[in-house]
């Protein structure tokens, strides 16, 4: 048996020289590549720059309160808004928590007597409406359940009348209940926790612990509260940020000044201004002081606010 051992020919050089030029071309896939990586930088830089307009828009009302509180009434109105004076927030702080016998401090204790058992009570209401209404069946449940739904198209501002006739004939009128009880229903917070509820307590894990002999009281207390506890937790920053805010609620129920929340009580100095000019800066102090527990509120618990918020999306 015989091996052709004989290599192949090589091309001659007149033959190599016949050949066509190969053209230095990109190939399909890297210029679809390139250009959906061109798109794809514009996107992010389209969306880079409305964040940064939105982000410039929301912080500007901010920073010239932070400068306007370093002011004293003369600089105040003798430099432009986004230029220091002489600084003076210290002095402005001692005024704002001084003037009559601490009023402001008390307006303060007020809204975080509103926001934060208000909206502790309102999330543990709403966890309870959002479980029965996902785990239970029950007469009329998808008509209640719509009923709800509906409280949320509804503006505070429309039932505000109602809700004060209605604690005129109960005789809480001008009393901290006037505030708390309305504060407890959150019909957003019911249908919130009946997302998660659908999402974070399995009805295998129920009927396990039911087969162990566990009561319904102590299914919710031991198995599904603690595994709804992110619920809890975007409720009540949810509750939290509407009770602070509220303004209208206490504007018709309460007419004793040392109940007064404190977005209350600084439109009230707000109206004197015009007769005693020395308000402007119990006004702006007491607004920056005011936006503190907001903003504290919002970084501490940020992570259950956008869960809170992906949750509502993806339902």
């Amino acid at each position: 048996m015989s091996v052709d051992t004989k290599t192949p020919h090589a091309p001659s050089a007149a033959a190599v020289d016949k050949q066509p030029p190969v053209r230095p071309t990109r190939s399909r896939t890297t210029r679809s590549r390139g250009g959906a990586t061109a798109s794809s930088f514009s996107s992010r830089a389209v969306v880079n720059t409305i964040l940064v307009i939105m982000a410039f828009y929301t912080l500007m009302p901010l920073t010239w309160l932070i400068f306007a509180s370093t002011k004293n009434n003369g600089d105040l109105f003798a430099h432009p808004g986004f230029e220091l004076g002489d600084f003076n927030l210290f002095s402005n702080l001692r005024a704002l928590f001084s003037y009559n016998d601490g009023i402001f401090a008390t307006w303060l204790g007020n809204s975080m007597l509103y926001s934060v058992v208000g909206a502790a009570a309102s999330a543990f209401i709403s966890l309870l409406a959002g479980y029965a209404f996902d785990k239970y069946n029950f007469p009329l449940k998808n008509k209640m359940y719509g009923v709800v739904l509906l409280g949320i198209l509804v503006p505070s501002t429309v039932v505000s009348l109602p809700m004060y006739l209605m604690a005129s004939k109960v005789g809480l009128v001008n009393t901290y209940w006037a505030v708390l009880i309305p504060g407890l229903v959150n019909p957003f917070g019911v249908y919130l926790a009946r997302v998660f509820s659908e999402g974070y307590v399995p009805g295998e894990t129920l009927e396990a612990a039911r087969m162990d002999g566990a009561s319904e009281i102590r299914l919710f207390r031991s198995v599904s509260l603690p595994m709804m506890a992110p619920a809890f937790m975007t409720i009540f920053l949810f509750s939290f940020t509407g009770s602070w805010n509220n303004f209208f609620l206490p504007l018709v129920m309460l007419n004793d000044s040392s109940k007064y929340p404190v977005t209350l009580g600084i439109y009230n100095w707000n109206q004197t201004v015009s007769q005693y000019p020395e308000f402007y800066q119990l006004v702006i102090t007491g607004s920056l002081i005011s936006v503190i527990p907001l903003a504290i509120a919002f970084l501490g618990l940020q992570r259950y606010w956008r869960s809170g918020l992906t949750a509502g999306a993806v339902k």
